[in-house]
C-alpha cells in the first residue's frame, strides 16, 4: 500500500478508471457478441441496427484509448466483411 498521499490519491483514480474501462470493454465484447448472432440467425433488420450500435462502441472505444485504433479498425473490417459475406450468402 501507497504511504505519500499523492500515491494514495493515484491509486484511488487508477481503481475507479480500471473499473470504468472494464465496463466499457465488457459492453463493447457484449454488442459484438449480439451482432455476431443476428448474423447467424439472418435478420437483416436486428443486423443492421446492431451494426450501428457497435460500430458507434468500437470508435467510442478506440478514442478513449481502451482499446487500440488499428484494433478498432481491424474488428470493424471484420464484422463489415462477415455482414457483407451474410447478405451475399
Amino acid at each position: 500500500m501507497p504511504i505519500i498521499k499523492s500515491a494514495k490519491k493515484r491509486m484511488r483514480q487508477n481503481t475507479r478508471r480500471r473499473s470504468r474501462n472494464r465496463m466499457r470493454r465488457s459492453t463493447l465484447r457484449t454488442s459484438i457478441r449480439r451482432l455476431h448472432e443476428a448474423i447467424e440467425e439472418g435478420n437483416s433488420d436486428a443486423i443492421q441496427s446492431q451494426w450501428v450500435e457497435t460500430q458507434g462502441l468500437i470508435d467510442r472505444t478506440a478514442r478513449l484509448g481502451i482499446i487500440h485504433r488499428n484494433t478498432a479498425a481491424r474488428t470493424k473490417s471484420r464484422l463489415a466483411r462477415r455482414i457483407h459475406l451474410a447478405s451475399a450468402g
